[in-house]
């Protein structure tokens, strides 16, 4: 993946990398992403069998998605007493319109910085 937004521009990005450039995700929290969106809510054991991967690591890319807004949890009850949680994808176009609202906020942000380029420029130049 490109490093920098001049690289990114240069290069044959995809959608995924677009993803995790906004959102600062992994691959592995993309996939697991995908693969919750496809198979629906499910328990971070689950989808660790899904990934073929640990509940620990599973759980840290929810983690992840959480933190950003992909996921969200519900808890559920077990009759005998007790709950657990399941984790489910908000849909595709959520997620489209999410990444959007972040890159037209990070470009808003940029301009606003740039209006007083020269001037900062100068001043650091300056010291």
């Amino acid at each position: 993946m490109a490093s920098s937004i001049h690289e990114m521009l240069r290069a044959n990005c995809k959608c995924d990398d677009v993803a995790k450039c906004v959102l600062g995700l992994k691959n592995l929290d993309l996939l697991a992403y995908k693969k919750l969106f496809e198979q629906g809510p499910m328990t971070a054991e689950e989808l660790g069998d899904f990934l073929q991967r640990e509940r620990s690591t599973a759980y840290r890319s929810l983690q992840n998605l959480i933190a950003v807004g992909l996921v969200y949890r519900e808890t559920k009850s077990i009759q005998i007493g007790g709950y657990y949680y399941e984790y489910v994808a908000i849909p595709p176009m959520q997620f489209k319109e999410m990444l959007k609202q972040n890159i037209h906020d990070w470009y808003n942000k940029m301009d606003r910085l740039l209006d007083d380029f020269e001037e900062e420029l100068l001043d650091s130049a300056s010291k």
